[in-house]
């Protein structure tokens, strides 16, 4: 089965390890997920597993956010019995609010069962995806690193401009991809190989070493590094 869990990072910390060396750690707040769906390759064309995070209020819920996880009784339905096409499993819990799919062999799981941050005991590093802080509009010092222009000899009131951008008459525009100002963070991250330092099933916690991108509250997903 695809060892991978949902979750939302809490925060980071640090722990002592047996030697006393301190140890810098994010805690991330790691399942429990229901399993919504499951994809195989006869139908599908490939295997996953979909899972879902943190109820949503029911009031809040879409129709459809409603029907994804549990059986409604529409016309449509009815329609659909009464023609003698089979209903999709339905999980039968809450609407979810952070739902992703995990690819890889399924295995024994089926929609509906419960997946806790215990399939990550014994898995030694893990790949944490998530979205970085969103900084808004940024320079080309802050978001590229330049260097800026000289304090001296000329230069008045334009130390953290870009400079000149442009190019002579042939191409007579800018290449693809040129490094200018523009909107900073907000991007998907994915941190590889963290080490799992601690598995909490308790309390639904999971403690990797070191940074895992965005703000607390923040979700992301968590799954079994392939990294050798």
């Amino acid at each position: 089965m695809p060892i991978g869990l949902l979750g939302r990072k809490v925060g980071m910390t640090q722990i002592f390890d047996e030697a006393g060396a301190a140890i810098q750690v994010t805690v991330i707040e790691a399942g429990p997920c229901h399993v919504l769906q499951v994809r195989s390759v006869e139908k599908d064309g490939y295997e996953a597993v979909q899972l879902g995070f943190l109820n949503k209020p029911r009031r809040l819920a879409a129709r459809s956010e409603r029907g994804h996880v549990a059986k409604l009784d529409s016309k449509r339905q009815k329609a659909r019995a009464q023609a003698g096409v089979a209903a999709l499993a339905k999980a039968d819990c809450e609407p979810k609010r952070f739902i992703r799919e995990i690819r890889g062999p399924v295995g024994e799981l089926a929609v509906g069962q419960e997946v806790a941050v215990g399939v990550f005991e014994g898995i030694k590093s893990v790949d944490v995806i998530g979205f970085s802080r969103g900084r808004g509009t940024g320079g080309v010092m802050e978001r590229h690193g330049f260097k800026g222009q000289r304090a001296t000899h000329g230069v008045k009131k334009c130390h953290r401009h870009a400079g000149s951008t442009g190019n002579r008459t042939f191409p007579g525009r800018l290449f693809k991809g040129h490094k200018m100002a523009g909107r900073y963070g907000d991007e998907r991250c994915t941190m590889r190989n963290l080490k799992v330092v601690k598995v909490d099933g308790e309390q639904n916690l999971l403690l990797v070493r070191g940074p895992v991108p965005g703000p607390p509250g923040s979700y992301v997903i968590i799954r079994q590094t392939n990294k050798l």
